[in-house]
């Protein structure tokens, strides 16, 4: 029996999801896959229950398959339809957003997304703020049935649902391979209401049985964009004879309970905290995982499986970073080890202004700057100075009442402030640090901490009085360009 999760009481899912990514790996070659028919291949999953479907704008014509499903092939059962918008990086207009969703309508061919998910590619460019802002607005004029995030880190979902947004779920890798999103992202999501899709679970085939007591693959074996990509969390991990170990503990538990180890590693990521499902890719047109995909509702795990399963975990080094990390920052664990399959470049936020002694200074456009007559930051020479920076965004008041929200806003400005005048956060030598009320003090650190625990500057926090009642926080930072 499929399980189910209602997102919402207009929205409930499958709690296994079926990808629809691999349709981009079908058309690599150039042809484009027959809608008509390739849609055909998506009756079996609905009538056996797995009615949820996830693509996105740049999976290949899958929107366009989709579309078509819904329309002419459904087998008299609706079904969920979960798209994303991967805009590229830069500044964004509102024309642009309305245009991004009216593609995806006119590809599906509906009057209503059941559900947009965004993706961000840099944080300290508030324009992913200014997108799904827009994007709230469509979704309440009626364009948009729900809003998800995909690839989010925890500190940024924090800071989206914290200033309104309202967000149901974040889709970010999450596997037996790789635990990120099982600290802080668990718990902004416990404490926002948000569920996770969890996809990789199954690390693109590394976790089944074909790869147990196998020598390690080279690249001419690698067949799929997601081998290529999985592989790169296995290295990452602490290599192929430790990954082994893990299969080893996959296959005993596996063999207790008569299914595949697919169906083990995808029941564990189902029951873990915060997920509301896991999101299975497809080959449509190549096979069907379906019979496969039904036996994962018949298994339940006990406490002697998952310690079995935990102690080989833990004989694996973390992933490094937070969800969505291998995407904006190295070691990037794409297909391709870097962003070339993904965009050319990331143009910087701001525009520095020269003067004729050689000071660059850039402005983040806020009200304050030109009413106090300051600027932003300022580099001369190596040095770079930041002025007291809270989390306002032209006319909002970004991370609400939460204090580790604005403070992660506030940071992404010091940020974007630092790589524009050609310098980056790891330059930072001092920061100090400003709250409203010292009893947010703990959240405000705390947030300070994951941003700058490698960084590690000299830092002071105290009390003050803030103008303007609602910002919590203030920093100011100094950093010398190396």
């Amino acid at each position: 029996m499929t399980e189910y999760l209602e997102l919402a009481p207009d929205l409930t899912i499958s709690r296994v999801l079926t990808g629809l990514w691999q349709i981009a790996d079908l058309e690599r070659s150039g042809v484009t896959l027959d809608p008509e028919e390739t849609s055909r291949y998506m009756t079996p999953y609905v009538e056996a229950g797995f009615t949820t479907f996830d693509m996105a704008d740049h999976y290949g014509s899958a929107e366009v398959i989709a579309g078509h499903f819904r329309n002419h092939e459904q087998a008299g059962t609706r079904a969920q339809l979960l798209t994303k918008w991967v805009p590229k990086p830069g500044a964004v207009t509102k024309r642009e957003v309305r245009d991004a969703v009216q593609l995806s309508l006119d590809r599906m061919k509906v009057h209503k997304l059941d559900m947009l998910q965004y993706h961000a590619w840099n944080y300290s460019d508030p324009a992913w703020l200014d997108s799904l802002f827009w994007l709230q607005e469509l979704k309440e004029e009626g364009l948009i049935g729900h809003l998800g995030l995909t690839n989010f880190d925890a500190a940024h979902l924090r800071v989206a649902v914290a200033s309104g947004i309202e967000v149901l779920t974040n889709q970010v890798s999450y596997s037996l391979l790789d635990q990120r999103a099982a600290g802080d992202m668990t718990a902004v999501c416990q404490q926002y209401g948000v569920k996770i899709l969890a996809f990789g679970t199954i690390a693109g085939g590394f976790l089944t049985e074909k790869w147990l007591g196998q020598p390690e693959p080279g690249p001419d074996q690698l067949a799929t964009w997601s081998q290529m990509k999985y592989k790169r969390f296995i290295d990452a991990a602490g290599g192929w004879s430790r990954f082994q170990e893990l299969l080893s503990a996959l296959a005993d538990v596996s063999r207790k309970h008569a299914v595949s180890m697919s169906v083990v590693s995808s029941r564990y990521m189902l029951d873990r905290a915060a997920v509301g499902g896991i999101i299975l890719g497809a080959r449509l047109g190549h096979g069907d995982h379906v019979q496969e995909n039904l036996a994962i509702f018949s298994v339940a795990l006990d406490q002697e499986d998952r310690d079995r399963l935990e102690q080989a975990m833990s004989g694996l080094d973390p992933i490094p970073g937070g969800c969505g990390d291998e995407y904006r920052k190295p070691p990037f664990l794409t297909a391709s080890g870097d962003l070339s399959d993904h965009l050319e470049q990331l143009p910087p936020v701001f525009s520095p202004l020269t003067d004729e002694n050689g000071k660059s200074r850039v402005l983040s456009g806020t009200a304050w700057e030109d009413f106090a007559g300051y600027c932003r930051a300022i580099r001369s020479g190596e040095r770079i100075l930041i002025s007291g920076t809270t989390a306002a965004h032209r006319e909002r008041l970004i991370g609400g009442s939460d204090p580790a929200a604005q403070t992660h806003f506030v940071i992404d400005k010091i940020q974007a402030a630092i790589e524009s005048l050609g310098g980056k956060l790891e330059d930072v030598d001092r920061t100090r640090i400003f709250v409203s009320d010292i009893k947010t003090w703990e959240s405000v650190a705390r947030a300070h901490g994951e941003r700058f625990e490698l960084i590690k500057p000299v830092n002071t926090l105290v009390e003050a009085k803030l103008v303007g009642t609602d910002f919590l926080v203030e920093i100011e930072a100094e950093a010398r360009a190396r």
